[in-house]
């Protein structure tokens, strides 16, 4: 009996810390369980057509799902794409509320990984909400993916609950999943860069909602760029300045991916950490 790839191993050592096993979603049935972890998770407006999981599975898109006592509990969906080069897109990532910070989502990111290797394929790209600090600090420090730029509005309006009402800002992220940096992230963590000035920061102030200030500083290696720490929260409270924020950061994210820097960290108080664009991290 072989064993399995190294990149396999690490996946499912991953999913045995997280309590979860890791499956290839293959079946008519796995589309229909995936889409009740996405209205779960993001209500009915966000499901997938179940013919167009069937029909992505039946041409080998990366679908696997983590399993924890005996159901669907969370699932990670990519398809190929060509634009800039051959990679896998990955479109959703999801765990229901019980699972999450136990590790699940980083299991089904290194399947993901694991099974791109396995077909030759070096580089996986996603979007995500650049406000949402512990996602971009799941994908920049955990994963070891860099912020390659900012698509404003990237969807228009979405009508799920998660998204419903706000600006569809995204970032890109770029995964090399060759590069040193993510081996460096997956064997013992990415090393927090220096940092420089700021662009986007924290007003002081008494308040424990601080408004955003553009300092008006032109970035370079290091530039800073904060967003709020819980952002769903202060929508949640404070609409307009969610939206403050919202704007400000879309502002200052443009102006350091402008001057050539790409989103290399995320700092626990909230700060994208820029550093000089490179093909080889």
């Amino acid at each position: 009996m072989t064993s399995a790839p190294p990149a396999w191993a690490s996946a499912h050592t991953a999913a045995e810390v997280a309590g979860v096993s890791i499956k290839h979603l293959t079946e008519l049935e796995d589309a229909h369980r995936v889409d009740r972890v996405i209205a779960a998770l993001w209500g009915e407006e966000a499901v997938l057509s179940a013919p167009l999981i069937r029909a992505l599975q039946h041409a080998g898109s990366v679908l696997y799902g983590a399993e924890g006592r005996g159901d669907l509990v969370g699932f990670v969906f990519g398809f190929v794409g060509f634009d800039g080069g051959l990679h896998l897109h990955s479109h959703m990532l999801g765990v229901l509320p019980d699972w999450q910070e136990k590790g699940v989502g980083y299991a089904l990111k290194l399947a993901q990984r694991a099974a791109c290797l396995d077909q030759g394929l070096d580089e996986v790209r996603w979007t995500f909400d650049p406000l949402i600090a512990r996602n971009a600090r799941f994908n920049l420090v955990k994963l070891g993916a860099v912020g390659a730029r900012i698509l404003i509005d990237f969807y228009g309006d979405m009508p799920d609950r998660v998204n419903r009402g706000d600006r569809s800002d995204r970032f890109e992220v770029v995964w090399r999943l060759r590069s040193e940096r993510v081996d460096r992230a997956l064997r013992r963590g990415v090393e927090e860069p220096p940092l420089g000035d700021a662009i986007l920061e924290a007003m002081d102030g008494e308040t424990t909602m601080p408004r955003p200030r553009l300092t008006g500083t032109k970035p370079s290696p290091g530039a800073t760029v904060t967003v709020p720490r819980d952002y769903l929260s202060l929508r949640e409270k404070d609409p307009a300045l969610a939206r403050e924020w919202r704007e400000a950061s879309a502002e200052a994210l443009a102006a350091c991916f402008g001057e050539g820097l790409e989103a290399a960290w995320m700092m626990r108080d909230g700060r994208y950490v820029f550093e000089p664009r490179t093909e080889e991290r």
